[in-house]
């Protein structure tokens, strides 16, 4: 099953978008690695992790969430059977792989596999 993990806020201007959030909620942000800003908005169990994001033109821009999943190929194969669009093919980063999709319905979404051990 895949289960929720995170969520990305994507923008053309993320440095206003930490800052609004920052000042509204409280939420942490960091300084932006390759254009992204870790996000906190809590601690401990409570605390949900994420990032804000610049998107490029051509990238799907508003609130995504993360969902991972045990292959990230399996799941894209499923989901472009299914009417999905892939909007980013499979990256890989040092602890994981991130590959970004939109359903049927136009809503995006990112799929995170962790790499073994």
């Amino acid at each position: 099953m895949g289960k929720v993990v995170g969520f990305e806020l994507s923008s053309k201007h993320p440095e206003k978008a930490a800052a609004f959030y920052e000042a509204v909620f409280g939420w942490e942000t960091g300084e932006p690695v390759w254009d992204y800003r870790e996000v906190k908005t809590g601690q401990g169990a409570a605390e949900i992790t994420g990032g804000i994001s610049k998107g490029p033109e051509d990238f799907p821009h508003g609130t995504r969430i993360q969902i991972e999943v045990d292959s990230i190929d399996q799941t894209l194969a499923a989901a472009k059977r299914n009417g999905a669009v892939i909007v980013r093919e499979k990256m890989e980063f040092e602890d994981f792989y991130l590959a970004y999709a939109t359903d049927p319905a136009g809503i995006g979404f990112g799929l995170i596999e962790r790499k073994k051990s």
